[in-house]
């Protein structure tokens, strides 16, 4: 192992995401160990719904620019959006 292609400490899932963006596992890969884990199927679900095609195609030019997938992004702006919805309406 070289000393400068040490894996090093992230503060955040941003820096980690960045750094595994800008570099190959290939080069780290001594320094990882294995993990086990189970996915249940009941994990994620998946629906049907319909949209709109204007809609369609603004998500899918979003996703594209962010790098992520359709489904993430919805997921992520439907997140985003009934936590705006659930926080209280403040009245003075």
């Amino acid at each position: 192992m070289n000393a400068d292609k040490k894996i090093p400490e992230f503060k955040n899932y941003e820096d980690i995401a960045e750094f595994w963006d800008n570099h190959s596992l290939a080069d780290y890969w001594d320094q990882t160990e294995p993990a086990e884990f189970q996915v249940s199927p009941e994990t994620a679900r998946h629906y049907l719904v319909a949209l709109d095609k204007e809609l369609l195609l603004r998500l899918q030019k979003i996703a594209r620019i962010r790098g992520l997938s359709i489904e993430t992004t919805v997921n992520l702006l439907l997140e985003q959006r009934m936590n705006e919805l659930e926080t209280p309406i403040k009245t003075t």
